[in-house]
């Protein structure tokens, strides 16, 4: 049977298993493809993207050997319902975090700016001590009242297409979990006063206690984000084990 042309995504190719790796990622990550669910057979994927069914077999399996998919012998493929390796905490969207708490969503741009971020996130990013990164602070809000502090820098060159990204309608956490497929990530926790620039965000006091999260993402071996995150006093987490 002859193989049809190659797929093209956002300009680019798919026709190596590097390509069909890349975007069956960036399915599972827009939620195209949800955890637990089944997900098309090699053959019909091979027939979508015009490449051999060898091809599409060594993307998903490289996949299944992160943890990410899950592969049974004539049971085919499904989504990794809780990935091997990956933190039990889960990434969420903001804006579906405070709709679940029954609140009204808001949300603000505070700043946008791309500009050479301090020595900590060029650490974080593993960037160059010139690279211009892309720094966006905004505030989340429930209610018409500030839930939360987005303060991220974003490495453009691992983020495609983020400069073009309108973040005055879309949050940056929202976007990156859209468009941008990570394979890993960390997380860390903090008690801190709030500065007063935040507590001016937030509509608090400063000085005041205040959970601080901060995450990293990776593309494999790339960086692509650092984000802080400073909740509103009082805020509550909540997380299944």
């Amino acid at each position: 049977m002859p193989i049809a042309e190659s797929r093209v995504v956002s300009g680019k190719p798919i026709n190596n298993w590097l390509s069909i790796q890349h975007e069956v990622l960036r399915r599972i990550h827009a939620r195209e493809w949800s955890p637990g669910e089944l997900i098309p057979n090699e053959i019909d994927l091979a027939r979508e993207f015009g490449c051999s069914r060898a091809t599409v077999n060594r993307a998903l399996q490289s996949l299944a050997d992160t943890g990410l998919l899950e592969r049974r012998r004539k049971m085919g493929t499904r989504v990794a319902v809780h990935p091997v390796g990956h933190a039990t905490i889960k990434i969420p969207m903001i804006r579906q975090e405070i709709e679940e708490r029954r609140q009204i969503y808001g949300y603000g741009l505070v700043t946008r700016e791309l500009t050479q971020a301090p020595l900590s996130v060029r650490v974080a990013l593993d960037a160059e001590d010139n690279a211009r990164l892309l720094h966006v602070v905004a505030v989340h809000l429930g209610d018409g009242k500030p839930y939360v502090v987005e303060d991220r820098w974003i490495n453009p060159d691992v983020a495609k297409d983020v400069l073009d990204a309108d973040f005055s309608a879309i949050s940056a956490n929202e976007w990156l979990l859209r468009y941008t497929p990570f394979t890993r990530g960390s997380i860390s926790f903090s008690a801190a006063g709030l500065t007063a620039r935040q507590a001016e965000l937030l509509e608090s006091d400063s000085g005041e206690a205040s959970l601080v999260l901060t995450r990293t993402t990776w593309d494999r071996s790339r960086a692509i984000t650092t984000v802080k995150l400073t909740y509103a006093p009082g805020y509550k987490m909540h997380t299944d084990i």
